[in-house]
């Protein structure tokens, strides 16, 4: 694999026993396939699971004690020993590593995604290894990722990532359960394969996500033009054995060709929407067609909620179907003004267009 810079996403199912607690002898054989890349003069940031667990056998919480504060209280305390341990095997590497705890409201502004950015982009230049975490002291309900795949295909996307590495507990996306006789692993997916029968929605043991969140993420990095893998993270040397000795492991989303800057940003900021756009099946045809089209005011059929020039929208097919997400170029009043008319400047310009 000829990859410069990548993204590793390390789940909390990778980095913890059986009984929930931080398996030190692990992380220690990921730390040094991760040291062994960067001298190769691979760029990683890694987005790193596993600060709830790591505080799971030093605080013993009471049994009252809120669900919510009982994560902010273990993610408090275990980010610190998650951190402290990292540093430690880093340093026998000789890698300088840095801590980065975001939030999803940190990149539904324009302002501090753009620090963020170049905040990551400074540490890579000076060869510092940054190690991203969902902050869950402050981001509860609505404030949260999905996960941590959420969180690293943004990350990918943000950073213009050659490819995005999601080790999970299971060697990748099979024909149907991995337990199950006669299931195989799926080598390659492309854009246009359905594995909607194939997936299931539950739930890892100690993680927040799951596979059908993983292949969502990993759907959308890879139609941004970003690579994918979903690889076991336990397996021995999975990451030297994929990146430089090229075997063939997990299953890999080819991606489509690369996306602009902004489509990157936009691709993931759907939840921030000011605003629904329903659209007539012309408009849906033309905005989802190979040839590059805008969206104009004569396919929208209806408008939901007050937006203006510069905010995102949220746009539906006649199936109250999401399709897509766009930055409007005009506010949504002169978009009631100019509904279903012909003539009119676009509503979305095809720059500024990501179709899911």
């Amino acid at each position: 694999m000829n990859y410069s810079r990548i993204v590793v996403k390390i789940g909390s199912n990778v980095l913890t026993t059986a009984q929930g607690t931080p398996d030190q002898r692990h992380i220690a054989h990921l730390v040094s396939q991760v040291a062994q890349l960067s001298r190769k003069g691979i760029e990683i940031l890694l987005i790193s699971s596993g600060a709830v667990a790591s505080a799971r056998h030093i605080v013993q919480l009471q049994p009252s004690t809120d669900t919510i504060l009982q994560r902010q209280v273990l993610a408090a305390v275990g980010q610190i020993q998650l951190i402290q341990l990292y540093n430690q095997l880093f340093a026998a590497e000789n890698i300088t590593i840095a801590q980065a705890l975001v939030t999803k409201e940190d990149f539904r502004d324009r302002v501090h995604y753009f620090n963020i950015k170049n905040c990551f982009t400074a540490l890579l230049q000076h060869k510092i290894l940054p190690i991203v975490n969902e902050n869950d002291v402050v981001s509860v309900t609505e404030l949260m990722f999905t996960d941590n795949d959420e969180l690293a295909g943004l990350v990918a996307s943000m950073m213009d990532a050659d490819a995005l590495l999601i080790l999970s507990n299971v060697e990748g996306i099979y024909t149907g359960s991995p337990q199950q006789s006669g299931s195989e692993l799926i080598a390659e997916v492309t854009p246009e394969m359905n594995l909607s029968r194939f997936i299931t929605a539950d739930k890892s043991s100690f993680g927040r996500g799951g596979m059908l969140t993983k292949v969502n993420i990993a759907r959308k990095v890879a139609q941004l033009g970003i690579g994918v893998h979903i690889i076991n993270g336990r397996r021995s040397n999975v990451l030297v054995d994929l990146l430089l000795h090229d075997q063939q492991i997990g299953t890999y989303f080819r991606p489509l060709r690369k996306a602009s800057g902004v489509k990157k940003r936009i691709a993931h900021s759907g939840d921030f929407a000011k605003g629904k756009v329903f659209l007539d099946a012309g408009a849906v045809k033309a905005i989802t067609s190979a040839r590059a089209a805008s969206l104009l005011p004569v396919g929208i059929t209806r408008i939901e909620g007050q937006f203006q020039k510069g905010d995102l929208i949220q746009l539906y097919n006649p199936d109250n179907q999401l399709i897509g997400v766009g930055i409007a170029q005009y506010s949504s009043d002169k978009a009631q003004e100019r509904l279903g008319k012909k003539g009119q400047k676009p509503l979305v310009h095809y720059d500024y267009l990501f179709i899911e």
